[in-house]
């Protein structure tokens, strides 16, 4: 079965039987109890639902579903077409309409797809939205419009431009300090929308010289979509020969965004948010939040600062709760996703790559002498293995009393910080496996922190 159904949305590979895969029968009833939702709670006065999809093979036949869908529950559907995550999150706000639905299956292979379900502030449902949209669904409890009350349909092209607009627009964003710098850029945008928006955005930001690597928005991925080193190799290599000062990589739906430094080396994407974060926090004291698997640096560069550090569970629908409830002036996680509430409360490369090519002119350093002022710490990730009858959240409470003496925080998990390093392990909610995430000053100690904390929990488990 390659249909998973949560509270962040239904995702699944194309094709296949009803129950089993992503197909239009199993479209058409999640998408008309996201609508029955929304028309049940939303405070929004507008009848209108934003649809933007990424480049997938699969995207245009989804949309057409999900849009005649919601004419049918009597929504008026506002298409923006090929658009990232973050573009489709703005647009339902500034359109003012009471929701919004992201075709996308963000790092996913091309033969995936999936539907990412915003309420009228343009950010993803919280946990009881989405548990409430799962059992409407499997109850079937919508109904749709009378032929006097169907939705209406209308295109628009305009939201990459007004995206684009407002990233230029954010008072960090210095448009003619980056001109000036006369950056040499490379791209590799995975055959997605990165391709459309990312050199429009750069062109308008003054940087003269970009080259894309897999541009086209085909959906025919030419590598693993997920922007890890291990799938990198192209843009690595063409790095490698010294002709760019800072290289971009992002995902299919461009919510997370890697980078690479003028020598070939990665950046580390743990550490694009802390870049962000020691740029915005030299002009804009306040708080900081991150989910609890990532990198403590941003804790180091916020206690700099001498502001405080946040943990939320992972997740960015938690990110962005924590960061509200603690006024937080950016956040976000540790693989790539910046979020900063002065663009608005989503994960967006866009916003990420106007910030550092900030940074980067105001300081005068290539990009691997800005890598190298922070602090040397390296993630490692394991899995635990267990059987489907082991109980393991009785498992994940004898480890938090095992390590009582030192600082834990269960809001997710288990995370146990010790002085120079840390351990966290999350329960998987559709597999028996604990995921293990660790850090230290170099990946051997943090693979082997987390492989000696793997045996504590397999002694328990004998």
């Amino acid at each position: 079965m390659t249909l998973i159904k949560s509270i962040s949305g239904i995702r699944g590979t194309i094709g296949g039987r009803a129950g089993d895969t992503l197909n239009p029968l199993d479209i058409v009833k999640f998408t008309s109890a996201y609508a029955t939702l929304i028309r049940r709670t939303t405070w929004v006065k507008s009848n209108k639902i934003v649809v933007g999809r990424d480049a997938r093979i699969s995207g245009e036949m989804v949309k057409n579903v999900v849009c005649g869908t919601l004419m049918g529950m009597g929504f008026d559907v506002v298409d923006i077409g090929l658009a990232t995550t973050p573009t489709t999150e703005i647009a339902v706000t500034m359109e003012g309409a009471c929701g919004g639905i992201i075709l996308t299956a963000s790092h996913n292979p091309r033969m995936w797809n999936a539907l990412k379900l915003l309420n009228e502030k343009g950010e993803f449902l919280n946990k009881r939205e989405g548990e409430e949209v799962l059992r409407i669904a499997e109850a079937e409890d919508f109904e749709f419009a009378d032929v006097d009350h169907l939705g209406h349909y209308r295109q628009d092209n305009t939201y990459d431009q007004k995206h684009i607009d407002l990233v230029k627009n954010l008072e960090l964003v210095d448009v003619e300090a980056i001109r000036k710098a006369n950056f040499r850029v490379a791209l590799d945008t995975v055959n997605s929308v990165g391709g459309v928006i990312l050199p429009k955005l750069l062109e308008q930001l003054g940087v003269k010289t970009v080259t894309t690597l897999y541009g086209e928005p085909t959906g025919d991925f030419q590598h693993n979509p997920e922007p890890l080193e291990k799938n990198l190799g192209d843009i690595k290599a063409l790095m490698q020969k010294g002709e760019y000062d800072i290289a971009f990589v992002v995902d299919p739906d461009v919510d997370r965004l890697a980078l690479f430094c003028e020598d070939g080396t990665m950046y580390g994407e743990e550490y694009t948010l802390v870049t962000v974060a020691d740029y915005i926090l030299q002009h804009t004291p306040g708080n900081t939040v991150s989910n609890l698997s990532s990198t403590r640096a941003l804790r180091d560069v916020t206690r700099k600062y001498g502001q405080q550090y946040n943990a939320a569970a992972v997740g960015e629908v938690n990110v962005v709760t924590k960061m509200k409830e603690t006024h937080a002036v950016i956040g976000g996680e540790g693989n790539g996703g910046v979020i900063y509430p002065a663009a608005h409360y989503g994960r967006d490369a866009l916003v990420g790559i106007a910030l550092i090519l900030t940074y980067l002119a105001k300081r005068g350093l290539k990009t691997s002498e800005l890598r190298a002022t922070y602090p040397p710490y390296q993630i490692a990730k394991n899995r635990i293995d267990l059987t489907p009858d082991t109980d393991v959240d009785a498992i994940l409470a004898r480890v938090k009393e095992l390590y009582r003496n030192e600082e834990v925080n269960d809001i997710d998990g288990v995370k146990i910080d010790f002085p120079d390093k840390w351990v966290h392990l999350r329960k998987s909610n559709t597999e028996p496996i604990i995921r293990v995430y660790s850090e230290a000053s170099t990946m051997a100690e943090a693979d082997q922190l987390g492989k000696d904390i793997m045996d504590v929990v397999y002694s328990m488990v004998k």
